[in-house]
């Protein structure tokens, strides 16, 4: 078990965690809560309920079977006489929440560019108060997540609690639905301030350069940790986020590499049982919003969802430490391609290839050979290919040529299937003169990929935002013909 998240990411007392990926675990909040020798007594520890969670179907392979036993002071059932209605922006009668998640209605806006395109980090307009689930907005995406078929990419930017965060102050809970049989995740990237992240099954603390996954139906609020600085500037909360509405991430194969490498499955850190017990918590009204084929419902609650005493099982939300990526790279000549930083990876339909992989490109020594061309080469693609910058720079992007924009921390950039796309003319040029006749650390930036094999559609957010790059293109104007040379 760990002890503490992140150095400097501390609330009040440190939290724990247990270690692993996809291990079985279980976990009391109060000692003796948990059932002995079996999952469903008719008297259950402390007069508790039993509540299965169940993150695939009954029948899933074993390997793959995801559920978790919830013991709890009162079942997810009790409160739902209050009926779901959908969310509608302005309507006094139901939270100030989007009608859509992200902002975007699929069916209608959502259109294929299969342009290349960058953004700069997403903004919050001056004097605006918004949670998580307000400062989500769809990016691009695939399918439909009522078919269970498809991806979403989003970008977040926001300054307020989920607890307690809506005008009448009470506080707003969020679960997803959609997706397939399989257990479908979100992936959570911070960029910008340190998030406390409470779920049904115990609490994290994600800080930038670390990473969440939240699976569906896990009930969850997203807050801010110590939200205060004197800059405005880092005064919200910024980032990224991929769904996938098939599948579950898993760790990637590591073939010839051997058993070591990558990311190392002690390195995952799971939540501890966590129930809340002050009377003003635990029978205080709250919202329950649930994600539910990309439309926002919700509901009064009498009482918290954070109610569970003791748990055990394997369907559970986790996080990771980007730092602790044991990245492999060439020591002799030539870059490698970039599906050696895998962190996690998602299957697709095709043997090999993944409906969503994650990637990172980290602090790592590069290749020694005097001909070697250390950024990525050009490149088109069968995949989509979505990076972003959690800080620093990417050694393949040196910026905009025409004045403000380039590559930059909380900005991101897009080259669909078959796009051409590769370092930029700067880049390009100052490398080829590079001799890499000694080791080079690169430490300069943490930048990441979310890359999938399904051809996405840009949101109108996408297109028309004041952070979108429109020249981005441009950065390859300089590349000039090389044959036959000049001097011929």
């Amino acid at each position: 078990m760990c002890v503490g998240p992140k150095l400097g990411c501390s609330k009040e007392e440190d939290l724990t965690y247990h270690h692993g990926f996809g291990n079985h675990f279980e976990s009391e909040a109060y000692p003796g809560a948990l059932p002995q020798g079996r999952n469903n007594p008719r008297i259950v520890p402390l007069g508790l309920y039993t509540e299965q969670l169940s993150g695939t179907a009954f029948t899933a392979p074993r390997n793959e079977n995801r559920r978790t036993w919830l013991y709890r002071a009162q079942p997810s059932v009790s409160g739902t006489s209050n009926s779901f209605s959908e969310c509608r922006s302005g309507d006094t009668a139901s939270p100030s929440l989007p009608q859509m998640f992200g902002g975007a209605d699929w069916s209608t806006d959502m259109k294929l560019d299969p342009n290349p395109m960058r953004w700069g980090a997403t903004p919050l307009r001056s004097g605006e108060r918004v949670n998580f689930i307000q400062g989500m907005h769809t990016l691009l995406g695939s399918g439909d997540a009522a078919c269970k078929s498809g991806i979403g990419i989003y970008v977040y930017a926001f300054n307020t609690d989920m607890s307690g965060s809506d005008s009448d102050g009470e506080a707003l809970h969020v679960y997803n639905s959609d997706g397939a049989t399989i257990s479908v995740d979100f992936l959570i990237v911070p960029q910008q301030k340190v998030l406390w992240i409470q779920t049904e099954t115990g609490r994290l603390t994600v800080a930038p350069g670390e990473i969440c996954v939240i699976p569906r139906g896990i009930v969850f609020t997203v807050n801010i940790l110590n939200l205060d600085s004197n800059s405005e500037d880092e005064s919200f909360a910024r980032g990224y986020m991929l769904e996938i509405f098939r599948g579950h991430f898993q760790l990637p194969e590591l073939g010839p590499i051997g058993s070591n490498g990558l990311a190392n499955s002690r390195d995952f850190l799971h939540p501890t049982a966590y129930c809340e017990t002050e009377d003003s918590q635990v029978n205080k009204s709250c919202i329950i919003v649930n994600k539910f084929g990309q439309q926002l419902f919700h509901r009064s609650n009498p009482h918290s969802p954070y109610n569970v005493v003791a748990w055990h099982g394997n369907y559970l939300p986790y996080k990771y430490d980007l730092d602790r990526f044991c990245a492999v790279n060439s020591v002799t000549y030539d870059h490698p391609d970039p599906s050696i930083y895998t962190v996690l990876t998602a299957k697709g339909d095709e043997n090999g290839t993944a409906l969503a992989d994650f990637v990172i490109f980290p602090p790592r020594v590069m290749a020694t050979d005097q001909n070697t061309f250390r950024p990525p080469w050009f490149h088109r693609n069968v995949m989509t290919e979505f990076m972003g910058l959690i800080y620093g720079k990417y050694d393949a992007k040196k910026g905009n040529p025409s004045g403000p924009g380039g590559f930059v921390p909380g900005g991101a950039s897009l080259h669909s299937i078959m796009t051409p796309h590769g370092p930029d003319t700067a880049s390009y040029n100052a490398n080829v003169k590079n001799p890499c006749d000694e080791p080079t650390k690169f430490e300069g930036g943490l930048a990441f990929m979310f890359e999938s094999s399904a051809m996405c559609k840009l949101s109108q957010y996408a297109l028309d935002c004041e952070q979108r790059e429109r020249d981005y293109a441009r950065c390859w104007d300089g590349l000039e013909k090389a044959f036959p040379t000049k001097a011929e």
